[in-house]
């Protein structure tokens, strides 16, 4: 009997195959779909306007990726069977299922919990819906699986995620930096001794990669209105939840209600699956359609925060490697004689921080190299390498972030 492949056209890829029936089974699944519903690049769209796609684009992309690589591994007879083979593409298909509105920039103020401890859940549940057929991939998610270069193609620093998310964000927000030779990574993959290497003719072709992602961090995930933007939704949010806490009866979707007025913990996630069930009704529609009302609520400070997203009138953001103290104290001043506010409601509008960018991260688990010879080196370790010499420093950078007054 033959089977039906399910063939979806990809602007990225073209066109990517999913003959897998269980694959597809998921991806039908109302808790998957509700990834189209939430952006992959968080507020970044009000910056690169084409920065629309979603966690569902991504998702799809980085499974299909998981297969390309283990066809390259196979073909250099690295064997995983047929359904090692399955359960890898579900672990990359479901790596980013616990994502809630907006991603990283709520991920600590809404609901308080680790995306990947709410992806784990997820996969739990489904397992049980689906009659254990998760069973490998979320042993491959958590990397208990025997063969451990199966999780690092979902989760290292040189795995589908980031493969996908590169090409991807780089293709929708038009920033050219960030493509990568993705293809030619893939090919260049082998594996030694259950570890996940790259081959040494590779070794260029990695370090384009990360300094494709060190660019792309700069110049679009901490660029410095993208931050603005992010931090004014995570205030709106902060505000909100302060709110709610003092007992203000606030609209929201029942969803997102649940959220505001409870203070969760992984554990009160663990033991009451209720939690679980509405999270999975939560997306970026649910907070929208409420920070549209707040823009009329009597709190000054979320009705004003709420206007500001709304018309995209974001706060203006210096970022700078040197101290920024005394430019603080400045707009602090300013800002309280012209919002006429006090230094407990002032800190919505006027306030600083740290931003940091650590492309390659030398406390993680390294990249390995082949080399010709067949000894197994840290990439930080071949000759010439740009990551010893510059990319395995973290960069730090202070920022203020205050209103405009026009």
């Amino acid at each position: 009997m033959s089977i039906k492949v399910k063939i979806i056209n990809d602007p990225v890829y073209g066109f990517i195959r999913f003959p897998e029936p269980e694959l597809m089974q998921i991806i039908d699944h109302p808790w998957f779909q509700r990834l189209r519903h939430i952006k992959q690049m968080g507020m970044a769209h009000l910056i690169y306007p084409g920065a629309v796609h979603s966690r569902f684009h991504h998702s799809l992309g980085a499974c299909h990726l998981m297969g390309k690589a283990i066809d390259e591994l196979k073909a250099k007879g690295i064997f995983p069977d047929n359904e090692e083979c399955l359960s890898a593409r579900m672990a990359a298909l479901l790596h980013d299922i616990g994502h809630g509105p907006f991603s990283h920039s709520l991920e600590n103020i809404l609901v308080g919990i680790r995306h990947e401890v709410i992806s784990k859940l997820i996969m739990h549940r489904l397992n049980v819906q689906y009659g254990g057929l998760l069973t490998n991939a979320i042993k491959i998610f958590d990397n208990s699986y025997s063969k451990k270069y199966l999780h690092q193609l979902v989760s290292s620093q040189l795995d589908v995620d980031r493969m996908d998310y590169l090409n991807r964000d780089s293709f929708y927000t038009g920033v050219s930096e960030g493509v990568i030779g993705y293809d030619r990574i893939l090919q260049m993959l082998t594996v030694n001794n259950d570890e996940l290497l790259v081959e040494e003719k590779g070794v260029y072709s990695v370090e384009k990669f990360i300094i494709a992602r060190r660019l792309m961090y700069w110049q679009v995930y901490l660029h410095k209105t993208v931050l603005g933007a992010e931090l004014l939704l995570i205030n709106i949010f902060k505000r909100a939840k302060e709110l709610a806490t003092f007992g203000e009866d606030l609209f929201a979707s029942p969803a997102l209600k649940y959220f505001l007025y409870k203070n969760l913990s992984e554990q009160d996630f663990q033991n009451n699956p209720e939690h679980l069930d509405v999270f999975c009704q939560l997306d970026e529609n649910d907070l929208m359609v409420s920070i549209k009302v707040w823009q009329t609520h009597n709190d000054k400070i979320l009705s004003t925060l709420c206007k500001m997203l709304i018309l995209r009138k974001l706060y203006k953001v210096l970022l700078s490697s040197k101290s920024l103290a005394s430019f603080l104290q400045e707009k602090k001043e300013e800002g309280m004689f012209r919002l006429e506010m006090n230094e407990n409601q002032l800190h919505y509008f006027i306030f600083d921080g740290v931003t940091s960018n650590s492309t390659y991260n030398i406390n993680d688990e390294l990249i390995k190299i082949e080399t010709k010879s067949g000894l197994i080196k840290n990439i930080t370790e071949i000759d010439d390498s740009l990551v010893n010499q510059t990319l395995a420093r973290a960069v730090h950078k202070n920022y203020i972030c205050y209103v405009s007054y026009k």
